[in-house]
């Protein structure tokens, strides 16, 4: 069942997806995942993404709660790309670089959408050529279907220039619903390398193998284990924010809350995840009053490698004109007993 439970403003709706295992609330502004409500083992009901009470603040906060960011996820360095030719300028907006698409990216636009049948809402969104300085006008959708336990994000776009994309959700996950931080939490991820970042959280090109490091979750591994070790990366990064490949093509990361007996399965046919530990929450107040501390939820942003267009000989994140672009992510809520 998915109807309109709220009106924010004229523009801006608050989506309600419901079935027996799960309710979902999303919203059109920044196709924004506000809510995740599941059970625990116990049969106690909790909501496992972090948000905002007040919605104005997801319109004027700086960590991407929830959204679905665009045109292109993470960092491009300097704010910089050449494509056939042409350079294009971005907005400089973390340290020197550009993030999550600008300054007025796709995660703080309105999107017109239509509920399609009781299990998909079709967001959709033009995104003008030269919006954030970007080339092309893109005609983008996103489709969330609520199926059983799980939630399937899909993205289509075309564009009619060459551009580039990389689109992710960057929902923060704390399965204990909100009520400890992330260090219990279980990680698995079916990745043999990740990329290396440097000071500003950029990716440098060079990758090291995961094998028998902090960043090796090839098992389901506390994320509190290794997070504070003396390796060169974590230090850069405070702690996970890094892109990992992904060795297999489906179920490729799961997070797991031994407590409540909680499981998210994430499966996508995308390439990898930046893998994130909410190492820059600041102690914000969210949800019901919870204040967030650094550390307080777990970011699995599948996309295309970060800066893709400046370090990959054959970049993935081109989108080339009269081509598709069309990736999904799917996220399995499940009950462990």
């Amino acid at each position: 069942m998915i109807k309109v439970i709220e009106k924010i403003d004229d523009q801006i709706d608050l989506i309600q997806m419901k079935n027996d295992n799960l309710e979902i609330v999303v919203s059109n502004y920044g196709c924004t995942i506000v809510k995740v409500m599941m059970n625990d083992k116990s049969g106690n009901i909790d909501d496992v993404v972090l948000g905002y009470d007040n919605f104005s603040d997801y319109q004027t906060k700086d960590a991407y709660l929830g959204a679905l960011v665009g045109r292109t996820a993470n960092r491009i360095g300097k704010g910089v790309f050449t494509l056939n030719g042409t350079t294009y300028h971005l907005p400089i907006n973390n340290g020197p670089n550009c993030l999550h698409g600008g300054i007025k990216g796709f995660s703080y636009q309105v999107f017109d959408y239509n509920i399609i049948d009781d299990k998909t809402i079709e967001f959709s969104y033009l995104s003008k050529d030269g919006e954030e300085g970007y080339p092309g006008n893109l005609s983008f959708k996103a489709y969330y279907t609520l199926e059983d336990k799980t939630l399937t994000v899909r993205y289509h776009a075309t564009s009619d220039q060459d551009t580039i994309i990389n689109i992710t959700n960057h929902s923060y996950f704390n399965l204990s619903g909100a009520k400890e931080d992330i260090y219990d939490h279980l990680l698995l991820v079916h990745s043999d390398k990740y990329a290396c970042v440097d000071g500003d959280g950029l990716p440098t090109g060079k990758f090291n193998a995961t094998k028998d490091s902090a960043f090796d979750f090839s098992t389901l591994r506390r994320i509190g284990d290794q997070i504070d070790s003396d390796d060169e990366q974590l230090k850069l990064g405070a702690g996970y924010d890094h892109p990992f490949i992904f060795n297999q093509d489906h179920d490729q990361v799961v997070l797991y809350h031994e407590k409540t007996g909680r499981k998210l399965t994430v499966s996508t046919t995308l390439p990898g995840a930046q893998i994130y530990s909410a190492n820059y929450l600041d102690g914000r107040v969210g949800k019901y009053g919870i204040a967030y501390p650094r550390r307080y939820a777990m970011c699995i942003e599948t996309q295309n490698l970060p800066d893709a267009i400046n370090i990959e000989e054959n970049p993935t994140t081109i989108l080339k004109k009269g081509e598709v672009y069309d990736e999904s992510t799917s996220y399995t809520f499940e009950v462990i007993k």
